[in-house]
């Protein structure tokens, strides 16, 4: 079947990006809109400082970077009474929180698992660089040979997170990538469609605008929403979103035996944390994430690239 896809000509609200850009500017000062606000890079760098020491003191650290080398595919389907009997067996390629600059060839370590995977849209849901300030340059190489490895019929659409930056948006969508920042995107299957919504950040930046996103999309419509954090599931499950995909709690990155992860760094109830989660009608998926954030290792919580298969019930 021909793959045909048309976009909502909505441009996002001039509101929220200029609010992105005084907070990026430090104009004014963001508490989210749970209440989360960003620590100083001088508390982030003794964060990191101090649990560098201690990994190194235990041996622990050079195996918790070759941990974080290493992806694992995970597959899950997600099966719904109202999907678009067109749609049924569509495969969305999911990658969250890619901090793409986090490891020296971290791009290319990712790749090879990627060509393998024949999907029909690749959906990325924020968080592509490893730092929250300062220049992107050394993301969009890595972030290149990451997309050139996509094999998705629909090609990939993506939102922003809160390490990454409003100047993002040009170059990302140059490499290819249907930024849908408070927007939406229908696509179509003959005389059926899907409707994608995308939304700005809502744990730092408090930016994330759902009645925006969902300007001109029919109410009985299917709708899969893309937020960086699982932080307004309530909100997206009344406004009749069928799937939320998010990521940036990392599945807690550094994880205990029997104790579990030690951060989750989210105001959310915990099962929304990681992996695939009802609310109400809704479902969703929160990715462990592709990348690492802090501190570039993982224990007990190994990188994942999701593929999710809807299916018509």
């Amino acid at each position: 079947m021909e793959a045909t896809a048309t976009s909502q000509i909505a441009t996002p609200s001039t509101y929220f990006l200029n609010k992105r850009r005084a907070i990026e500017l430090g104009h004014i000062t963001s508490w989210g809109r749970k209440g989360r606000t960003r620590i100083s890079p001088e508390s982030e760098w003794l964060f990191r400082a101090a649990v560098r020491s201690v990994l190194n003191l235990t041996g622990l650290y050079e195996r918790g970077r070759r941990n974080a080398l290493r992806p694992v595919v995970s597959n899950i389907d997600m099966a719904f009474p109202n999907l678009p009997r067109s749609f049924d067996g569509f495969r969305i390629l999911h990658l969250a929180d890619i901090h793409a600059d986090c490891l020296d060839g971290f791009g290319d370590q990712v790749a090879p698992l990627l060509r393998g995977l024949e999907t029909d849209l690749c959906v990325l849901t924020g968080d592509y660089r490893f730092e929250v300030d300062g220049p992107c340059d050394a993301v969009y190489p890595a972030m290149e040979a990451i997309l050139n490895a996509i094999s998705a019929r629909y090609g990939a659409a993506g939102i922003l997170g809160n390490h990454d930056s409003i100047e993002m948006l040009r170059p990302l969508e140059r490499l290819g990538v249907r930024m849908v920042l408070n927007q939406n995107w229908e696509i179509t299957r003959g005389d059926e469609s899907l409707w994608l919504l995308g939304v700005d950040d809502p744990h730092y930046y408090g930016c994330d605008d759902l009645i925006g996103a969902s300007s001109a999309v029919p109410e009985d419509s299917f709708k899969i929403l893309l937020a960086h954090s699982p932080e307004i599931i309530e909100e997206a499950e009344a406004s009749g979103v069928d799937v939320y995909l998010c990521g940036h709690t990392h599945g807690g990155q550094i994880c205990l035996p029997g104790i579990g992860p030690l951060f989750l760094n989210a105001t959310c109830r915990r099962r929304f944390t990681r992996g695939h989660w009802r609310f109400a009608q809704m479902q969703g998926f929160t990715s462990r994430g592709l990348g690492s954030s802090g501190v570039p290792v993982r224990y007990n919580c190994p990188p994942e690239i999701a593929v999710l298969t809807l299916r018509k019930v």
